[in-house]
């Protein structure tokens, strides 16, 4: 009995003790006191007595020199006139005469074939012209894609000094831009003719440009006047390119003919002379080829 007596004595006593340390609540949690400070001032800086006096003192506006607004001025308004230069980035002169390539008798005709209208050629439609009676051997497109494709891609034309016009066995006129690109296969090459002598025209799939546009005959109503047209054939006056290209004169273009078909004379009556660049008989890309070397190497186009 003693024993239980100071047990319970010990209990009372170590409870009241936590009691009077965490409040009548007996959480563990402190009280939380309120705070009676006030805020503190803002600072104030020295020589203001307070905002308004502040603002009322004009703001310094510091001037750049007079060098640098006139600076500033001339970027913004930019030149009054644009500057041409005179002198292309290679060191050649911007006027100089083009070379003017008109291909002649260029076998682009059309047939329908299996009910489509396509561009006639000896290999895809040999049974097809032995029906109707024609020589397979006169249908040969491919000439002209190959002469087109040496031309067009030549440096010469990249440089901007040539200048391209076809004219098929019909007689049908074609103004070929410089910057049309060929397509390589003669199949596209082909598809792309045939809708050219359908629609009259052909345009640039980003933009109006005509890059390849049927026009009025003769062809000698658009080449430039007091221009020089040369022809070019295997009996004519056997000439060396190299040493005959100087002699040329550099105040007009020149104008060089060349047939497109597989044989035969090429007939232009315009052409106020006629010439040979080699002793063999050449193709028309062959040939076409040692004249755009011959004036790259005389203009220094590399």
């Amino acid at each position: 009995k003693r024993l239980s007596f100071w047990r319970g004595l010990a209990s009372s006593t170590s409870s009241g003790r936590m009691k009077r340390k965490t409040g009548a609540s007996g959480t563990g949690r402190p009280r939380k006191l309120k705070s009676t400070a006030e805020p503190a001032a803002p600072l104030q800086k020295p020589g203001v007595k307070n905002e308004e006096a502040a603002s009322a003192q004009p703001d310094v506006i510091h001037e750049p020199p007079e060098e640098e607004q006139q600076e500033e001025q001339h970027t913004e308004a930019g030149p009054s006139t644009p500057i041409e230069s005179a002198v292309h980035s290679d060191g050649r002169a911007s006027k100089q005469p083009k070379v003017i390539f008109v291909l002649e008798r260029a076998c682009l005709e059309t047939g329908k074939v299996g009910g489509e209208h396509v561009l006639l050629n000896a290999d895809d439609h040999h049974k097809f012209l032995l029906k109707h009676k024609r020589m397979p051997a006169d249908f040969r497109p491919d000439i002209l894609h190959q002469t087109m494709l040496i031309l067009l891609d030549s440096p010469l034309n990249k440089a901007g000094l040539l200048k391209l016009y076809v004219r098929s066995e019909k007689g049908v006129l074609i103004d070929v831009n410089p910057t049309i690109r060929i397509p390589r296969t003669f199949k596209r090459f082909c598809g792309l003719m045939a809708q050219l002598l359908f629609k009259l025209s052909i345009r640039a799939s980003n933009g109006p440009q005509k890059l390849l546009k049927v026009i009025k005959n003769p062809v000698t109503d658009h080449l430039p006047p007091n221009c020089r047209i040369i022809s070019l054939s295997v009996t004519g006056r056997l000439v060396a390119l190299p040493k005959y290209v100087p002699t040329l004169p550099t105040d007009v273009p020149i104008v060089f003919v060349a047939g497109a078909m597989a044989h035969g004379k090429v007939g232009a009556d315009y052409a106020s002379e006629q010439i040979g660049i080699s002793e063999y008989p050449l193709s028309a890309a062959a040939a076409l080829a040692r004249v755009c070397n011959a004036f790259e190497n005389h203009l220094g186009i590399v």
